[in-house]
C-alpha cells in the first residue's frame, strides 16, 4: 500500500482489488462497484439533496459508499475530521458520502478501509470470513 493522500483514481483501483468485484458502467462517470451483485461503492450522478448550500449548486463529484450499520455511519459523518456526510434521502440508510474535491482529506490508507469495510458490509459472510483469513487484504 502506497502512502500518501487520497486520490479518485484510488477508489477505482482500491475497489477492482478486492475479490469478486463486477464493475458497472466502467465507462461512464457513475460506475457502480458491486460484491455478489449488491453495490457497495458508487459514483452519484448530480442530485437535489445534495448541493452546495450557499449556490444551490447540485454537487457532481459524490461517491457513496457502504457502511457495516448506522452507528458506523453515524462515527464517520459526525466526526468533524472526516470529510464524510450524509443527506436527509439517505437517512436509515447504511452509507456514507464522500465529496472527490476532499477525497485528498484522507490517507490512501484510510480510503482503503472504508472501502474495504464497504465491501464487507455487502459481501457475503462466507466471502467476508475468506478474506479477512488470507494473505491479500488491501489494508494489511
Amino acid at each position: 500500500m502506497t502512502r500518501g493522500r487520497a486520490r479518485a483514481a484510488d477508489i477505482h483501483a482500491l475497489a477492482r482489488a478486492l475479490p469478486h468485484v463486477s464493475v458497472y458502467d466502467v465507462d461512464s462517470p457513475t460506475p457502480v462497484y458491486q460484491v455478489g451483485g449488491k453495490s457497495f461503492v458508487f459514483f452519484r450522478t448530480p442530485r437535489p439533496d445534495a448541493a452546495d448550500p450557499v449556490t444551490g449548486q447540485r454537487y457532481d463529484d459524490v461517491v457513496v459508499f457502504w457502511v457495516a450499520d448506522l452507528a458506523a455511519k453515524e462515527a464517520l459523518v459526525q466526526d468533524p475530521s472526516t470529510p464524510f456526510f450524509t443527506t436527509p434521502h439517505f437517512d436509515g440508510h447504511p452509507s456514507v458520502l464522500l465529496r472527490l474535491s476532499r477525497i485528498g482529506e484522507l490517507s490512501r490508507l484510510e480510503l482503503a478501509e472504508v472501502i474495504e469495510d464497504a465491501w464487507l458490509s455487502r459481501a457475503s459472510a462466507r466471502r467476508g470470513r475468506l478474506y479477512l483469513e488470507g494473505p491479500d487484504r488491501i489494508t494489511g
